[in-house]
């Protein structure tokens, strides 16, 4: 806001960083509305007021519906990713990282934002691709490649980093998602917890080389 010579406060263009908090806030709210009303009661007009914005700023930023949709899918995936890449990276013993791993992924994919959006990508083949592009497409080859780095010093047995990765998400995944997705009560944070733990050590059973230590048991 300006303030011309003698005159009263002007309003003009909100700064960058202001834009993006407005942003942010908006895709707060759709989230919002897509955990209580699903995507069909997912509005535009419900969004805008529940951020405290305007439908012209929505259609500006997003362009429609599908576009705020899409964002959420990509926030989502760039957090999930980020949080993958930071376990990877962080200093620690392989199966204390597959573990951290294997809950992240349980915690993501059976959690409410997850479900809601999946359920949203289910009415839509270009969301569809949006979440397996920045999921499974983005996500798999980060853990593809801790796996090969692992069997590169002698943690497993693997010649074939992707099909360890295959493996490894059946045996955290299995078919909770899908239950979850049907309708079914997700699991708590300690059985995700002690899931992530066994699917860990049956992966490393099956595929495990040189075995580490853990006091993560």
């Amino acid at each position: 806001m300006t303030t011309p010579a003698g005159g009263r406060p002007r309003r003009g263009r909100p700064r960058s960083g202001e834009q993006a908090a407005r942003r942010r806030a908006a895709l707060d709210a759709a989230l919002a509305e897509l955990l209580e009303h699903g995507v069909a009661g997912t509005t535009m007009q419900a969004v805008a007021t529940r951020a405290g914005s305007s439908k012209e700023s929505l259609y500006a930023w997003f362009g429609n519906r599908h576009g705020l949709l899409a964002a959420l899918i990509e926030r989502q995936a760039e957090q999930v990713n980020s949080a993958v890449a930071e376990a990877v990276d962080r200093p620690a013993d392989p199966r204390s990282t597959l573990v951290t791993i294997a809950r992240n992924l349980l915690t993501l994919l059976v959690g409410d934002v997850s479900v809601a959006l999946n359920r949203a990508a289910m009415t839509s083949p270009e969301l569809a691709g949006l979440v397996l592009r920045h999921g499974r497409h983005t996500t798999g080859p980060l853990i593809t490649a801790f796996l090969g780095r692992l069997a590169g010093e002698g943690h497993l047995r693997t010649d074939d980093p992707e099909e360890a990765f295959q493996l490894l998400y059946g045996l955290v995944v299995r078919d909770l998602q899908i239950r979850v997705l049907l309708g079914e009560h997700p699991p708590g944070e300690d059985d995700i917890r002690a899931q992530a733990r066994t699917a860990v050590d049956r992966f490393l059973t099956l595929a495990g080389g040189r075995q580490t230590p853990s006091a993560d048991r």
